[in-house]
């Protein structure tokens, strides 16, 4: 039987949990040369063999040699589009490293307990405000990190959906890559090691 590996794209790497001592390991792909407001992931593009070939060499390292009986379960940033989306999971099920993959982005992870909740997060080119619903979006709004007015990302956040205007939902500041500091009145805040605790769970048929 298959079995998931949790894995997340952060803002600059890669990280995935070893099962043996339940903890993320970090993987840097090397000789990269990112571009400002460009995923890191893109350069990967250039060298596809090479960069797979050191991923499945760094899963090696974690899981021995027997990789086709693994599925990893991607966690990708919030304003992962959709061909970034096809990308990632045609670079990592090619790799040799997995015998399938599965996506899902940050914020519908957020939370298994609450069935409607409003996710904020930061990713290297974007502030992304989404309403979630039964694990799923329902409306996300982008904001360019340069010019966002994190004002108008709270005043926005109360509006976003004709669901938030009539019912009591939960706001949850993503702060994984650190970077959230002026959104953490906006409510509750994620802490890196909270979101890979409940990440270190998933179940990859809710992906």
């Amino acid at each position: 039987m298959a079995q998931t590996v949790p894995m997340i794209i952060t803002n600059n790497n890669i990280i995935v949990l070893d099962k043996e001592n339940e903890e993320f390991k970090t993987f840097n792909m090397p000789s990269l040369n990112p571009s400002p407001n460009i995923p890191f992931y893109h350069e990967f593009a250039e060298k596809i063999a090479e960069d797979q070939y050191y991923f499945k060499e760094f899963m090696k390292g974690i899981y021995g040699k027997k990789l086709n009986k693994y599925i990893l379960a991607i966690i990708v940033p919030d304003d992962t589009s959709r061909l970034e989306s096809i990308f990632i999971n045609e670079f990592f099920v090619n790799s040799g490293a997995c015998k399938a993959v599965a996506q899902m982005a940050m914020a519908p992870a957020l939370s298994k307990d609450e069935q409607r909740y409003i996710s904020v997060s930061k990713s290297s080119r974007n502030v992304i405000l989404e309403y979630v619903r039964n694990n799923e979006t329902v409306v996300k709004k982008l904001y360019d990190i340069h010019t966002c007015d994190p004002k108008q990302v709270m005043a926005d956040a109360e509006v976003l959906h004709i669901d938030i205007e009539y019912n009591d939902v939960p706001v949850f500041v993503n702060n994984f890559n650190m970077n959230m500091d002026e959104y953490f009145e906006m409510g509750e805040i994620i802490s890196p090691k909270s979101f890979m605790k409940k990440i270190s769970k998933i179940d990859v048929e809710k992906l």
